[in-house]
Order: C-alpha cells, then sequence, then structure tokens
C-alpha cells in the first residue's frame, strides 16, 4: 500500500515531507561531494607531492621521533603510495566509506603525530606536502596544521556515515 504521490514545494505550497526529504538527500550528497573532493585532493596532491622523493619522505617520518629509525623509514616509503591511493579513489568516488574510513584515520594519526611534536617542543615542518626536518621555532605552523587534518578528519567522518555523493564511481558503477 502507497500513499499519495509527493508533491513538490512551491512558493505558494508547503513542502511536504516527502519532497523535503529529496532537497535534503540532494543536499548531503553534494556535501559529500565537497568532503570527498577536499580530502581526496588534499591527500592525493600531498602523496604526490612525496612520492618522488621517499628519502624526504622517510626523513619527515623520522623528524617526529616517535617510531623505531627503520620502522619509521618504511612509514616514510609507504604513506605517499597510501595517500595516492586513497585520494584516488576519493576523488573518483570509488569505494568511498572505505576510503574516507582509511583517510579519517591518517588525519587522526596526523593530528597525533603533530600534536605530540608540539607538545614536546620539537621545531619540524609537519612534512604534509613535501619537506619535513628541522626548521625554525618561528617557521612552525603546527595549529593550522592541526585544524587543518581535524576538519579534513571530520570530512571523512561525514563520508563514512553518508558516503553516497554525486558525481561517483560508486554511483554510476555499483549503484550506490
Amino acid at each position: 500500500m502507497t500513499g499519495p504521490p509527493a508533491t513538490p514545494a512551491t512558493p505558494d505550497a508547503p513542502a511536504t515531507e516527502t519532497s523535503t526529504g529529496r532537497s535534503s538527500g540532494r543536499i548531503g550528497e553534494v556535501v559529500g561531494l565537497v568532503a570527498r573532493l577536499a580530502l581526496g585532493g588534499v591527500l592525493l596532491v600531498a602523496g604526490a607531492l612525496k612520492v618522488g622523493n621517499p628519502l624526504g619522505a622517510a626523513r619527515a617520518v623520522q623528524g617526529y621521533d616517535v617510531l623505531p629509525f627503520e620502522v619509521a623509514r618504511w612509514v616514510g616509503y609507504a604513506l605517499p603510495w597510501v595517500e595516492v591511493a586513497v585520494g584516488l579513489l576519493l576523488v573518483l568516488g570509488l569505494f568511498t566509506r572505505a576510503a574516507a574510513l582509511v583517510g579519517g584515520l591518517l588525519m587522526l594519526a596526523f593530528v597525533v603525530g603533530i600534536a605530540q611534536a608540539w607538545a614536546r617542543g620539537l621545531t619540524i615542518d609537519c612534512g604534509c606536502f613535501g619537506g619535513g626536518g628541522q626548521v625554525a621555532e618561528s617557521q612552525t605552523r603546527y595549529g593550522r596544521e592541526i585544524a587543518r587534518d581535524v576538519a579534513l578528519a571530520l570530512a571523512a567522518g561525514w563520508l563514512v556515515w553518508r558516503p553516497r555523493t554525486v558525481l561517483s564511481l560508486d554511483r554510476a558503477l555499483l549503484g550506490r
């Protein structure tokens, strides 16, 4: 049994629950697109800038002085490729929920890494977009970097919660 067909909202007629639900669903999908492109774009660019300099990426991870030297080196070698892969999946909108989960976990790890460096008084460049290593205290941007990564983690959380977005391969290829 179905109810009456939904009527679209017009200036002189109030929106029915169904038309409002569709409208808010579409807005959610557009918000998801923005979140997906922001998180995916940042990861893709960050990884691409580091992939050509694996030693620099390894030194940047080692600069945080948290992981054993060899582990930090291997993380530095692998991280740019993970960022590129996750970023590409997000930009394309393919396996959005899983890619957003990995991207969000990366952002949380970056927040923890930057916060511990700040708390310990290390003066390093985060290495987020290449670079890394020691810098003058006046050149650290820990607060800004943490704020950026928290915002991107929130974008990832949105996508884990609502992975359906417009202009995605998930929708085109998988019907979701």
